[in-house]
C-alpha cells in the first residue's frame, strides 16, 4: 500500500511536468525525450530487419503505395520527417510500429487484408500509434508500475531506457499497448486512412479478418486490442465523419490505386 502511495505521489508529480496531449484531446504521461525514444525504435528496428528477410517485390511495392498516400496527406510538420514502411516474410498476421516512424507488416497479414483499404487500415492504425506517441506513454507508464521509483530515478541514459523498451520483448518490438491505446489508434488511423482516400468502411471487415484469422482464435497481435464487437461498435460511431473525409480527399484528387494483393 506504501509502495502503491509512493508510485501514486510520484506519478502526479511527474504527471504536472511531464504531462501531454495526444491527437484525441487526450492527457499522456511522457518522461522521455522523444529523440531518445525515437533512437532506442531505431536500434529496435535495426536489429528485427536483420533477423527478418524483406520483402521487396510486388507485396512490397503494394504496402509502399498504400503508405505514400497516407504519408502524403500528413500535414507538413506533423509526425517523423521520414517514414519507413516495409513488407517481412513471416507467415503470422501481425503489424507493428516503432518510434521514430518505424512501420512493419508481415507478409502473413496480406493473408488476411483483403484488399488496399484494409491494408490501409493497418497502416494508419500502426502509424497512428507513433503520431500518438504511444512508446512513450506506454515506457513511461511501465517505469513506474512496473520498476518503481527508483527506475524513474535513475532513468538518464539510453541503456536504461532501453531496457525499459525491450524488457520481454523479442527482437527489440515494443510491449502490447494498452487498450485505450489501441483503441486512440483505430480511430486516429481511421482518419488517416479516410484522408488519403480510401474507404474507411473497410476497417470493420479487417478488424473482423484479425478476430477470426487462425481458426477462430485471434492472432497475438490483437490479443490485447479491443474485443471485435466493442472495436465495431467505435469505428462505426466515427464512420460518419470518417465517411466525409474520406469523399472531400477523393473529390480533390486522393484517388490511390494501388492494385491488388499478390495472394
Amino acid at each position: 500500500m506504501m509502495r502503491k502511495s509512493m508510485l501514486s505521489a510520484l506519478a502526479l508529480s511527474l504527471g504536472l511536468s511531464a504531462c501531454t496531449t495526444s491527437p484525441l484531446g487526450r492527457s499522456q504521461l511522457s518522461l522521455f525525450d522523444s529523440s531518445e525514444i525515437d533512437q532506442q525504435g531505431q536500434q529496435a528496428f535495426e536489429e528485427y530487419r536483420q533477423n527478418h528477410k524483406q520483402a521487396t517485390g510486388r507485396d512490397g511495392r503494394y504496402v509502399t503505395c498504400i503508405a505514400d498516400a497516407i504519408i502524403d496527406t500528413l500535414p507538413e510538420g506533423q509526425g517523423p520527417s521520414k517514414w519507413t514502411v516495409g513488407v517481412y516474410q513471416d507467415e503470422e498476421p501481425n503489424a507493428f510500429a516503432l518510434p521514430g516512424g518505424y512501420v512493419v507488416i508481415n507478409t502473413g497479414l496480406m493473408k488476411v487484408a483483403k484488399d488496399q483499404d484494409q491494408i490501409a487500415t493497418v497502416v494508419g492504425h500502426e502509424m497512428a500509434h507513433v503520431l500518438a506517441n504511444h512508446a512513450n506513454e506506454r515506457t513511461s507508464t511501465q517505469s513506474l508500475t512496473s520498476t518503481g521509483v527508483g527506475v524513474v530515478q535513475s532513468v538518464t541514459g539510453n541503456n536504461a531506457l532501453a531496457q525499459l523498451l525491450g524488457a520481454g520483448a523479442q527482437y527489440g518490438v515494443l510491449l502490447p499497448y494498452s487498450r485505450r491505446q489501441e483503441s486512440e489508434a483505430d480511430l486516429l488511423g481511421l482518419d488517416l486512412m479516410a484522408r488519403a482516400g480510401f474507404d474507411p468502411k473497410a476497417s470493420i471487415a479487417l478488424w473482423q479478418n484479425m478476430a477470426s484469422a487462425g481458426g477462430g482464435q485471434p492472432p497475438e497481435w490483437v490479443s490485447t486490442h479491443p474485443n471485435s464487437g466493442e472495436r465495431s461498435e467505435a469505428l462505426k460511431g466515427r464512420m460518419q465523419s470518417a465517411v466525409q473525409l474520406s469523399e472531400q480527399a477523393r473529390a480533390t484528387g486522393h484517388t490511390p490505386s494501388c492494385g491488388n494483393i499478390s495472394s
